[in-house]
């Protein structure tokens, strides 16, 4: 058979459209519309557009349609043309943000209640539009509604800095999707982003520093795995007195100029200086707004304010009342989260600000600080928001919290129960910048921002949700964008798309289509996952399944690796090299007849390479139970050791705090902080089998089978699951698990069978 028609066999179940009606198999749109109407006819938008409007508040839109559409080859215009294309607002009992899209074989027309709406049924019809560039549209009428209001994505310029025009790329993009909220970021320990007159020096020094471990992580990265998305771009570098510096800062005309851009796109920007905490580069360059260091802690500058004080409070209040003359916009983020309390334990200042306001500890200091800020806010017309850290200690019922610790799991029931508003961005699935691995997309797509245990009152304080992008080990535009693309379309469909209307088939055929787009406008983007047919016949078992860590053989084998994403090529070594842009195309079955370690890499189109994996196909008989083993009940042990590293090998050099005896691999109760856990006993397998096992764990962890590593899920990481396959014979298998976490953790170890995973406890362990 030749490979291209092995490759259609294979993907044709992926590239297919399954949204339950033909008519609209042509039809790509992210988010997914309420209702799509198909008429008679169709509309060539090879002629000109004439733009009009119904209200003068629609006039800045005619020049963002115009931009828009240009990107997809359709000249729009102000002056005349052949084919009318309205803008009107009109009265309407829908949500804020829903709209009509109406083309005729003539005329189109977008309808909307609001501006918003208005902005939002462009995106829709330059959707419409297809991408094998024959603009032309079928006659239709589209109405859409926004399940969530609040359609956010977060990105930290602190960390590493975007320019003016990257923040408007992103800004378009965000628009495109129907994403309506902005977080912006703007200070952090490693660098202060936006101007303020009053303490000038934020800038002039805290906007630049000398190459931090972040820089030279991501320089390595850029080295080891042959990817220039890890380089420092050259704009944000400068040499003074000799030393290289990384930095950038926004003036406040910048900050307008993007504040008005992201306006006529319907784009609300939400601010954050982070406070108490994250404050170092204030600290570095202005006194009496930290806890003194003439108590004895020595000379080190530490990132918290001082609460103590009232010149801190007085500079966090001048900061933020620069920050709401800028921003328009009603809600404003105040950080403070991951505050080290240690200093304020030792400050008088401190201790006296706790004492005289019959404080419990510094969680309640930490209130406070966080009520007394908000009362500001108030007093200016603003709206806080903080990170849910805020809940500790105490919250009056009017701040908003943005829900990120996901190990936190109450956090919005208990802030909606008093009546706060929430945002939704737990960690584990909402942070962009975390590893992506072959569950990741379809994690996020599958959550439920809405918990439906909450009441209805509850639900109603649920505002919706936001992906953030951290930007520690992301330096540039293109490696920003193969992080959050195409998670940011999953974002958009779970914030609009009501959860009966969601199906996971039909948004991945779109996802396909949206890659050419993306790929058209210069939209960097991470291809779909590397898929695989392990033991591969012509004409048999040709279904692509979800790549693992390894597979296990008793005999020789065919395996088949591939990638749906359309003009996307799999390449591969076997020396344990990373692929490059030269080694061997992946272009059929693959026999293996004797255990080989696979290192693939996705290259798209322009040539850019992704992220190396490993697959291990392993050929050997089953692996021999141990007739020895004399087990004396049943479970499992499990050593703490106090832990610091980043690595499993190291865990056991490490002292020994306590021993637990747990009945699955799990973390025990009342281990915290430094983790390093060796879990060991016996696996009782009840035949002769290739077994598939699935480790999940945040951070770094392995699993040690027989004395052989079978799942290698080692480095710190945020949650992940890696499967891997053992032959097993019959009977009793030594077991070990390593495992390491600094930051509250997860850990737990799954056995796979017809694709579905069930946690092993109970009596398959022996101790």
């Amino acid at each position: 058979m030749k490979i291209k028609t092995v490759l259609l066999s294979l993907f044709s179940a992926l590239l297919l459209l399954s949204c339950g009606s033909e008519d609209k198999s042509s039809i790509h749109i992210i988010p997914e519309p309420a209702s799509i109407k198909l008429n008679d006819g169709r509309l060539n938008l090879d002629g000109r557009l004439y733009i009009s409007v119904n209200d003068t508040t629609l006039n800045p839109l005619r020049g963002y349609a115009a931009q828009r559409l240009a990107r997809f080859g359709v000249e729009v215009s102000e002056e005349g043309g052949e084919i009318p294309f309205n803008l009107r607002l009109s009265p309407s009992n829908g949500k804020e943000g829903s709209y009509t899209v109406e083309v005729t074989t003539k005329t189109i027309t977008i309808a909307a209640s609001s501006y918003d709406g208005i902005v939002n049924g462009i995106s829709t019809l330059a959707q419409l539009i297809p991408n094998d560039g024959s603009r032309i549209i079928p006659a239709t009428v589209i109405t859409d509604s926004p399940r969530l209001q609040w359609r956010g994505v977060m990105l930290d310029v602190s960390r590493h800095f975007f320019t003016v025009d990257e923040i408007k790329e992103l800004l378009d993009l965000m628009a495109f999707y129907k994403l309506n909220k902005f977080h912006w970021h703007l200070t952090d320990d490693q660098g202060w982003r936006i101007e303020i007159e009053r303490y000038p020096l934020l800038t002039e020094k805290g906007a630049w520093r000398k190459l931090n471990n972040q820089d030279r992580e991501c320089i390595r990265l850029a080295a080891v795995q042959d990817n220039s998305d890890f380089e420092l771009p050259a704009h944000n570098l400068k040499i003074e007195n000799g030393d290289t510096l990384y930095g950038g800062f926004y003036t406040k005309a910048q900050i307008r100029d993007i504040i008005d851009y992201a306006a006529v796109r319907g784009i609300d920007i939400i601010p954050e200086i982070d406070m108490p905490g994250h404050m170092l580069t204030a600290i570095e360059n202005y006194d009496g707004i930290s806890c003194s260091d003439k108590i004895g802690w020595g000379e080190t500058f530490t990132s918290p304010l001082c609460p103590g004080k009232e010149s801190a409070i007085e500079f966090a209040q001048n900061v933020y009342k620069e920050v709401f003359e800028l921003f328009p916009y009603e809600y404003v983020h105040l950080g403070a989260d991951e505050v080290d309390k240690s200093n304020w334990t030792k400050c008088p200042d401190c201790q006296k600000r706790i004492k005289d306001n019959n404080l419990k500890d510094e969680h309640q200091l930490q209130s406070w600080f966080v009520n007394r800020m908000e009362e500001f806010f108030t007093q200016n017309g603003k709206k806080l928001i903080g990170w849910d850290e805020i809940i500790e200690g105490g919250l009056n019922d009017k701040a908003t919290i943005s829900w990120w610790r996901s190990w936190s799991a109450n956090a919005v029931d208990v802030a909606t129960a008093q009546g706060n508003e929430a945002i939704i961005c737990p960690n584990e699935v909402f942070y962009f910048d975390y590893q992506q691995d072959d569950n990741t997309l379809k994690n996020l797509y599958d959550f439920e921002p809405v918990n439906p245990m909450l009441s209805p009152e509850q639900q109603k304080l649920v505002l919706g949700a936001q992906g953030n992008i951290w930007a520690e080990w992301i330096p540039s535009r293109e490696r920003m964008y193969y992080m959050s693309m195409p998670r940011m379309l999953a974002l958009s469909e779970i914030c609009w798309v009501e959860p009966s209307a969601k199906e996971w088939s039909r948004f991945i055929a779109d996802v396909t289509e949206h890659f050419k787009w993306l790929e058209s406008m210069g939209i960097p983007f991470r291809p779909l996952d590397i898929t695989v047919v392990p033991d591969y016949k012509e004409g048999i078992n040709t279904q692509p399944q979800k790549r693992q860590a390894s597979y296990a053989y008793t005999t020789s084998v065919n395996m088949l690796f591939g990638n749906p994403t359309p003009g996307v090529v799999v390449r591969y070594t076997t020396d344990g090299s990373a692929p490059t842009a030269t080694s061997n195309i992946v272009s059929g079955p693959i026999e293996v007849n004797t255990t080989t370690e696979f290192k693939l890499r996705s290259f798209l189109p322009n040539g850019k390479g992704g992220e190396t994996v490993t697959t291990r196909v392993v050929i050997a008989p089953c692996s021999p139970a141990d007739i020895d083993a004399r087990p004396v009940g049943l479970g499992l042990k499990a050593v703490w050791h106090d832990f610091k590293g980043d690595k499993c090998a190291d865990i056991e050099k490490a002292p020994v705090k306590s021993t637990f005896k747990v009945s699955k691999v799990t973390i025990p109760s009342g281990v915290s902080g430094n983790i390093g856990l060796v879990i060991t006993g016996y696996i009782d397998v009840p035949k002769d089998h290739v077994y598939t096992f699935a480790l999940n764990s945040d951070d770094g962890s392995q699993l040690w089978i027989d004395g052989e590593l079978t799942i290698d899920n080692d480095g710190a990481h945020s949650s992940r699951t890696v499967t891997g396959q053992k032959a097993l014979a019959m009977g009793l298998h030594p077991i070990k698990v390593l495992y390491f976490d600094n930051n509250g953790g997860t850990l737990s170890l799954s056995i796979v069978e017809d694709g579905k995973e069930t946690e092993i406890s109970g009596e398959m362990f022996k101790l």
